[in-house]
């Protein structure tokens, strides 16, 4: 069992010693292919750890050493599934409660001509001119967007956590915990992010309300018609900075909320102990901080690649470099974090709104299943 689980990470490696045969092979663009790459080395060495795992154990149990020992016992995780609906409940109140500020900073992102002056000008703007409604244009996509979102970073990130814990205590160390959320943000961009994101820009940069000036009627008819006018790759424009940004934004996001869990509350995975809905919030809302700033050039180009459409001859945007490179040419520098401050009002705030859910079903799930006494 043990040379059977080995040897396929051991050729995988092999195939992924180099990212650009992922670019040949799958016919990806390279930045894409070295993320994939990433991810599946992230991938291998589980099937390594759980091989290495099992191989002990059956040594241990045929030599008959294996004994119950109070002070070895492996910490308890919380396991995946779990997890993953725990993120999509968090998913469901984020959406439904930041919708209007994710529609004001896709609309200042494509506003080349300066209509909007500032966040509470273009929120005025909007619902005097389009009405109230408008600030919650493409709601649908955007709630099964991030359910579904987040039930897949939650639970791909303990599952690849798994990969590196630590066989005896349980504990999974910053390295460990950085590279699980980088490779649930590449997974999330790939299967997810991307496809709704476009169906949700397109959707959101429609003005008025009226069905009939609308070229897109709705999210399942927006899909429809992009797959008509562009192929199914036209759902996938943008998705070199969604991973980009996606990967980096979790790496950083799942290593500091522990961090400060930890640092603030004395809180450990497992340990039983419920924070209350303020102290999740907390440290939501500082872990959401950090990838905005880091990544803000990644979110204006993922933008303006799926919002551009090929009406009326070539794209403007070739790819991610050239968007960058065209953007900072024509607008400056600035330009590349156009709506860097609604995305501070949306993302931090609804980072604290998904944990305070999440904490919650998991700390109940801990008392309640694993029979854990808070410390």
């Amino acid at each position: 069992m043990y040379l059977s689980l080995t040897l396929f990470p051991f050729l995988g490696t092999k195939v992924l010693e180099q990212p650009t045969h992922l670019t040949h092979l799958l016919h990806m663009p390279p930045s894409i292919s070295v993320a994939a790459a990433v991810f599946l080395r992230v991938y291998l060495n589980y099937f390594t750890y759980t091989a290495k795992y099992y191989y002990v154990s059956g040594m241990k149990n045929e030599g008959g050493a294996a004994q119950d020992n109070p002070n070895s016992q492996q910490k308890k995780l919380i396991p995946p599934y779990m997890k993953a609906i725990s993120g999509s409940f968090g998913g469901i109140v984020e959406a439904t409660c930041l919708q209007p500020i994710d529609v004001i900073k896709t609309r200042l992102q494509l506003d080349r001509s300066g209509n909007y002056k500032g966040i509470l000008h273009c929120g005025t703007t909007i619902s005097r001119t389009e009405g109230v409604r408008a600030l919650w244009k493409g709601l649908t996509p955007f709630a099964t967007h991030l359910t579904l979102k987040y039930a897949l970073r939650m639970g791909s990130n303990a599952v690849l956590q798994s990969a590196f814990k630590d066989p005896e205590t349980g504990k999974v160390s910053s390295h460990g915990r950085f590279l699980s959320g980088f490779g649930a943000g590449v997974l999330e961009a790939l299967v997810i992010v991307t496809p709704f994101e476009v169906v949700k820009i397109k959707l959101q940069q429609q003005r008025g309300l009226s069905p009939e000036l609308l070229k897109y009627k709705g999210p399942v008819h927006c899909a429809q018609t992009i797959i008509r006018e562009e192929g199914l790759r036209g759902l996938w424009a943008g998705a070199s900075p969604t991973v980009m940004r996606n990967g980096t934004n979790q790496a950083a996001m799942f290593t500091a909320k522990n961090a400060y869990d930890v640092l603030l509350w004395k809180k450990h995975e497992g340990d039983g102990k419920v924070l209350q809905p303020w102290q999740s919030m907390i440290s939501g809302f500082l872990a959401g901080t950090a990838g905005p700033i880091c990544t803000g050039p990644f979110d204006v180009v993922k933008t303006r690649l799926m919002a551009q459409s090929r009406e009326g001859g070539e794209l403007k945007y070739k790819g991610m470099i050239h968007a960058i490179r065209t953007i900072y040419a024509e607008e400056g520098l600035r330009a590349l974090w156009k709506g860097l401050l609604p995305r501070l009002m949306r993302i931090p705030p609804g980072q604290a709104i998904m944990w305070a859910v999440a904490d919650q079903i998991i700390g109940l799930y801990e008392r309640r299943y694993l029979q854990i006494t808070p410390l």
